[in-house]
């Protein structure tokens, strides 16, 4: 029994790793950290993440080849850490203000450069959680093309989205365009890729796939905590964080009925 226990254990550890989000975490947390302050941290964080993911993927998956986003992840983040360390004041300000929109702005770079050179970077990791017989079919390529392209536009939302609030506001920690903007259009990349897969499963069965109120019923429900955020810390507009958490729950409800 612990043996089995252990093996099932071993089995959902290396399915966590071989999940794209993975490799994408340092840039979401960093993206998400950094502001005036913290630049140090967001990348001392960054790269605990990176190193804690290598370690664990070449344990788990032993001779496993680098992924281009794990490639990614070290330059970029070592080399911000290099920066930072010999960065003069101003320098240093500059990236506290503006790291998060750069992070964001490469990863964008990285998910439509990718698919420019017919590699998407979510294939890599498809790839060790599928049968090889399965790599070149059309289905399995378009959609891995389809869900890298979201998170490219997802990156590219929080990346318009936080030069907006640093640009135009004047305001790095503005809570729309700091956060509930960027942490929206995250989690809704994130639901879309474990949504979209089953779609295509399902298309390819003749059958009916999940249908569009499992994919928004995460984000309806966002708008609750993100209600409540606006009520804690933008008194100013406390009406729309009524009208979030109303239209939240209402929506949810109405969601779940369909689902």
């Amino acid at each position: 029994m612990r043996t089995e226990a252990y093996g099932a254990a071993s089995g959902r550890f290396s399915g966590f790793l071989e999940n794209p989000v993975v490799g994408m975490a340092p840039w979401i947390v960093f993206s998400l950290l950094v502001g005036p302050g913290r630049f140090e941290i967001a990348v001392g964080i960054a790269l605990a993440i990176i190193v804690a993911l290598l370690v664990a993927g070449r344990v788990v998956h032993r001779g496993s080849s680098w992924k281009l986003l794990e490639v990614a992840d070290v330059v970029f983040f070592a080399a911000l850490a290099v920066i930072g360390a010999l960065a003069s004041e101003g320098t240093l300000r500059w990236l506290e203000t503006y790291a998060g929109e750069v992070s964001n702005l490469a990863l964008t770079v990285i998910a439509f450069g990718s698919m420019a050179v017919r590699m998407p970077f979510t294939l890599q990791y498809a790839r060790e959680q599928s049968d090889p017989a399965l790599w070149h079919t059309p289905a399995f390529l378009r959609t891995n093309y389809v869900i890298t392209g979201v998170w490219g536009l997802a990156f590219l939302v929080a990346a318009l989205a936080g030069g907006f609030g640093d640009l135009v506001l004047r305001d790095p920690d503005n809570l729309w365009t700091g956060w509930v903007i960027q942490i929206l259009a995250i989690v809704a990349a994130l639901r879309f890729t474990a949504w979209y897969p089953g779609v295509v499963r399902a298309r390819a069965r003749g059958e009916a796939g999940p249908g569009g109120a499992s994919l928004l019923l995460p984000l309806a429900g966002l708008l609750v905590p993100v209600g409540i955020a606006v009520l804690v810390f933008d008194g100013g507009v406390w009406w729309l964080g009524v009208a979030l958490i109303v239209a939240g729950g209402l929506l949810t409800k109405a969601l779940q009925a369909r689902a």
